[in-house]
């Protein structure tokens, strides 16, 4: 039974993140969207070297079997879409503030 209340317990705090993060993601200015874009990329940057560094340590210990091994690429992989795919959106976010000026040249 504890096994089923650890994961109700983890469900719960999934879910009141979720709601959370869209209550304060919903509340932001669109002139505030850009500058927060670009400091979420970095903080998942490093988030995404923490990742590799955590999957090295696996290895080294180890423990690395074909399921382990799928999940953690797969998590570096999104991640790494996450960063670069935020960094081309800030840039075309950033495109959109400049002049017809700028453009041309």
């Amino acid at each position: 039974m504890s096994d089923i209340n650890a994961l109700l317990g983890l469900l719960t705090i999934l879910v009141l993140a979720i709601f959370v993060g869209f209550e304060v993601i919903s509340k932001v200015p669109t002139t505030l969207h850009t500058p927060l874009m670009s400091a979420t990329n970095a903080i998942h940057g490093i988030v995404l070297i923490g990742a590799m560094v955590t999957i090295a340590a696996l290895f080294a210990s180890g423990l690395h079997s074909p399921l382990l091994i799928g999940a953690a690429t797969a998590a570096v992989t999104l991640g790494a879409i996450n960063v670069f795919g935020g960094f081309a959106v800030t840039e075309r976010m950033l495109q959109m503030f400049k002049g017809k000026d700028s453009k041309s040249k």
